[in-house]
């Protein structure tokens, strides 16, 4: 049996530490071929020496020589930099690149990956938010699979299987609310980052987690979706659903719906990307009816949770506006975790950045790299 080759971008975060804890249940069936981390040298350099793999990158340049060093006596290849990224998803030996980098910076990688035959295992949502039409063209183009990571569009990818000829009414997407649902904009206006840090039932890293408090997370959710299903915005809904087990749902033109269950652990989706078609027989957590007597379902509070409105409102105007969306939230949400702007102000500041940056119909990748940039730096004059 030959083992799939992957790389692991973003190895040193929660989904990139979870593809590991995967790829070491399954030994004989994956090999990793390249591990890429922004900072955390030391856990990349205790993954390499695990992993063993033909190659590493460690984007901050001053880490290079503490992981070269540190892996000398092996023949792993050591870069640094954000270029390296693109190069070491070129490596013949690789079959699926797993992006978990954090925010617009998979853009890049993704594409070069795609356009050297490579499947994606897509964890980096803000790939499809900042240039999904491109991205997917480009997918179609070069006849790779985009396997969906994040557990919303893993659901819908499974209820889509076996339906291929029967055309989609609406899905939906299931949001658990957040440590804040329920609350209203007075009780949000003097919220911290340690209140918002505390998700009832996901592990992840900080960016995420204060997404997912503001419910951007879903709206970037909602973005990604449009562009991996090939949907209208009007088909795509958000269901806030606080158990966290549905994690999606497909309405199909009879009227039924089919769900996929499950409970809140970011490994099933990320096997069932890495072994796509196939289903692998694992030891992981399962669920049990009896153990949640009552899955409930609300509408979410879009006065209240802004980000999702204004995520809404840039998919229907398309063009640079996801992209612009996606960038100024990055900058916000790195100001609210270092308490420079409050938790209702991040929207406050999108919402600005949006009406600032000009809006462009059709944009090309060198458009949405400058749209990036400048909705960041008027993020930052507003800010400072």
């Amino acid at each position: 049996m030959n083992k799939k080759g992957i790389a692991v971008l973003g190895s040193t975060g929660s989904i990139g530490t979870q593809t590991l804890d995967v790829v070491r249940a399954f030994p004989d069936r994956f090999d990793i071929v390249v591990l890429t981390c922004g900072s955390n040298a030391t856990l990349l350099v205790e993954q390499a020496l695990e992993f063993l793999p033909q190659a590493v990158v460690v984007i901050d340049e001053a880490q290079f020589e503490f992981v070269k060093v540190k892996l000398s006596h092996t023949a792993i290849a050591v870069y640094s930099g954000t270029q390296a990224l693109e190069e070491v998803v070129q490596f013949e030996e690789i079959d699926v690149v797993l992006n978990a980098i954090v925010g617009a910076a998979g853009l890049r990688p993704t594409i070069k990956a795609i356009k050297n035959g490579k499947d994606i295992a897509l964890a980096n949502k803000e790939t499809l938010v900042v240039a999904g039409e491109l991205v997917m063209g480009l997918a179609s183009q070069h006849q790779v699979q985009m396997l969906p990571v994040d557990s919303e569009h893993s659901a819908i990818f499974q209820c889509l299987a076996g339906e291929e000829t029967n055309p989609i009414e609406k899905i939906y997407i299931t949001a658990s609310g957040g440590p804040f649902r329920g609350k209203d904009r007075s009780f949000l206006a003097s919220v911290t980052k340690e209140h918002a840090l505390k998700h009832p039932n996901w592990v992840m890293g900080a960016k995420i987690t204060i997404d997912s408090a503001s419910l951007m997370n879903k709206g970037l959710e909602v973005i990604e979706a449009k562009w991996l299903f090939d949907l209208e915005v009007d088909q795509v809904d958000v269901i806030v659903h606080p158990q966290s087990i549905v994690h999606s749902l497909v309405q199909f033109q009879d009227g039924s719906i089919k769900a996929q269950l499950g409970v809140p652990d970011m490994k099933l989706p990320i096997q069932y990307a890495l072994s796509y078609p196939r289903r692998l027989e694992n030891n992981f957590e399962r669920f049990n009816f009896l153990d949640y007597p009552q899955l409930t379902f609300e509408k979410p509070d879009l006065h209240t949770f802004r980000n999702l409105a204004l995520a809404y409102d840039s998919l229907r105007k398309g063009g640079n506006r996801p992209c612009v969306l996606n960038a100024a939230n990055e900058i916000v949400v790195d100001a609210f975790l270092k308490d420079k702007i409050s938790f209702l102000g991040m929207s406050d500041v999108i919402e600005t950045v949006l009406e600032k940056v000009n809006y462009l119909a059709r944009p090309s990748l060198d458009d949405y790299i400058e749209c990036d940039y400048a909705a960041r730096r008027i993020a930052e004059e507003i800010i400072n």
